[in-house]
């Protein structure tokens, strides 16, 4: 009995010795961190030097890209004034930056017209009366802007007073032989081949293929069959959009280079001696947008705000780049932006860029009359006016 009794002590004791040492080796005890390194002068002079570089750039990428544009024309502008034989080597780079855009006008006029008129409805007769709103518009402006433009250069008459010494009258002679005629004109919207009026950004003979495809694509009764085509072209459109947006990264280089180049190649002194025509021409493109699109704007109810807003930034690259091309994929983008239809849009904006070219048609019919009067040449109203509608025709179907 009493051997039991110590065997049974003897077990106790064994458990509570382990469990002593259970609990003694869980119990973590608390070691000391490893004490930091002091940085070396090498690391803080690096983390003082990147600190501001990162405050700056935060603050750069904030900066809106409409500025970008502003700041890159006030800088192309001083570099080809200040050194003109560097700037006119910066040519390439605004070259690059037109490729790019003008790379992106097929296919983005071709999947948002198929997409805008297709697949919005099989109502042929919606399409057929927004394209007679849109040419009976397009006419009625372009021919104020004929009107603008004539009063403006009869009122300030900056022809008079240039001086033509030393220039000959060839290319003229050579630009009258061309012929004007209806045909001429039918065929500028016909193409013989998409791919061709592709390969040579022809924007009205793709307008005309594309609205031909997409109404091929509303007369399919089966969805099976036109469903495919429809959700590429509308998938097409969306990369392309993307894609414009990557391509206006490049905008404040290539816009500031072309600035540079243009100023460097024909220097100051050229917008000085053509500074009456210059301004007349601007004070009539103001006077042309205070008395027709801000009545046209007020009448529609668009809100001005939003409207700038999304014209502001295709206005500065056409400006720059003398290119209306260049501003094309960027104001489309910002109309669906804004709110506008897609079918609309799609199909007005491009065709708009052919028969609508308002600053154009304005242009043309003060630099017609301008000519006139620098060689001393009194045109009548009644020819004046013969040179308006001419160029009501001329003036068309081109971008």
């Amino acid at each position: 009995m009493s051997q039991e009794t110590n065997n049974a002590h003897h077990a106790d004791e064994q458990i509570v010795v382990s469990t002593v040492d259970e609990k003694a080796s869980s119990i973590s005890v608390p070691c000391s961190a490893p004490a930091k390194k002091p940085k070396g002068r090498f690391a803080k002079a690096t983390s003082m030097l990147f600190k501001p570089v990162a405050f700056v750039w935060r603050y750069l990428y904030m900066i809106k890209l409409s500025y970008w544009i502003i700041i890159s024309m006030v800088v192309g502008l001083l570099v080809g004034w200040l050194a003109p034989e560097f700037a006119v080597h910066l040519k390439p780079l605004a070259n690059v930056f037109l490729r790019m855009i003008k790379a992106l006008i097929v296919p983005l006029l071709f999947s948002t017209l198929v997409v805008g008129i297709a697949g919005h409805g099989d109502d042929l007769a919606a399409v057929g009366r927004m394209f007679l709103k849109a040419i009976v518009y397009f006419e009625v402006i372009t021919t104020l802007a004929l009107v603008v433009g004539l009063i403006a250069v009869n009122v300030t008459r900056p022809g008079q007073g240039v001086s033509l010494a030393g220039q000959t009258d060839a290319a003229g002679k050579e630009f009258a032989k061309k012929e004007i005629s209806w045909e001429h004109e039918l065929y500028a919207i016909v193409p013989e081949s998409f791919f061709e009026a592709a390969a040579k950004n022809e924007v009205l003979q793709i307008v005309a293929s594309s609205m031909i495809f997409a109404i091929g694509i509303i007369k399919v009764q089966n969805g099976r069959l036109k469903r495919p085509m429809l959700e590429f072209c509308e998938s097409l459109s969306e990369i392309m959009f993307k894609v414009t947006a990557i391509i206006m990264y490049y905008a404040p280089i290539g816009i500031g280079a072309a600035m540079a180049a243009t100023i460097g190649a024909n220097g100051v002194h050229v917008l000085i001696s053509l500074g009456k025509l210059v301004g007349t021409l601007y004070g009539a493109l103001v006077i042309f947008v205070l008395l027709v699109f801000l009545p046209v704007i007020l009448l529609t109810r668009i809100p001005l705000r939003d409207f700038l807003k999304a014209v502001g930034q295709p206005v500065l690259i056409g400006f720059s780049t003398a290119s209306s091309e260049a501003a094309l994929p960027k104001a489309m983008e910002n109309l669906y932006a804004m709110g506008c239809s897609r079918k609309v849009v799609a199909f007005v904006l491009p065709t708009g860029y052919s028969f609508n070219l308002d600053g154009t048609t304005l242009y043309l019919s003060l630099a017609a009359v301008f000519c006139a009067q620098a060689a001393g040449i009194e045109l009548p109203v009644s020819k004046q006016i013969i040179i308006m509608l001419t160029l009501m025709l001329t003036s068309k179907g081109q971008l």
